[in-house]
């Protein structure tokens, strides 16, 4: 089997666990059952247009993250993505179109940490979240997203 075909392959499809809006900059993120993933990113979220738009990441990282700062998972809202993942490799499906609900989006770059890690976790915080610190995503179709929904490559 080639390697395009290896990389190109997924087990099963990922399951929405989590959506969160962030509606300013440094206001807490609001847990939501549902949301609109529009051109610019999710309806009341303080959202960037373009590769930007919408933040991922993966619930198994969760624990990772949490262990690494000697404690158990840590909570989404604290990492600040829009949406949470289980059940699927998200860095396995950077440059590719992904469903994502009724959205299509494109997963574009790590979204790495910022330096507000250390303010929230304190010493160490930015480097127990560097390189699990979820996927950012372009919106390709709008559409919306709910709790449970599905998140799958488009073959």
């Amino acid at each position: 089997m080639s390697l395009k075909a290896l990389i190109a392959g997924w087990t099963q499809p990922g399951r929405v666990e989590w959506i969160g809006l962030r509606p300013d900059r440094r206001e807490d993120m609001q847990a939501v059952d549902g949301a609109v993933i529009s051109a610019d990113g999710l309806d009341g979220d303080r959202s960037r247009a373009g590769k930007r738009a919408v933040t991922l990441i993966q619930q198994e990282h969760l624990a990772a993250i949490g262990s690494y700062l000697g404690r158990g998972p840590v909570t989404p809202e604290i990492l600040r993505r829009n949406l949470v993942v289980s059940g699927i490799n998200l860095a396995a499906l950077k440059g590719r179109e992904v469903q994502v609900g009724e959205a299509i989006l494109r997963f574009t770059v790590i979204c790495a940490p910022c330096s507000r890690m250390e303010e929230t976790f304190g010493k160490g915080g930015y480097s127990a979240v560097r390189g699990h610190g979820g996927w950012c995503a372009e919106v390709i179709r709008p559409g919306r997203v709910m709790l449970g929904d599905a998140v799958q490559p488009i073959d």
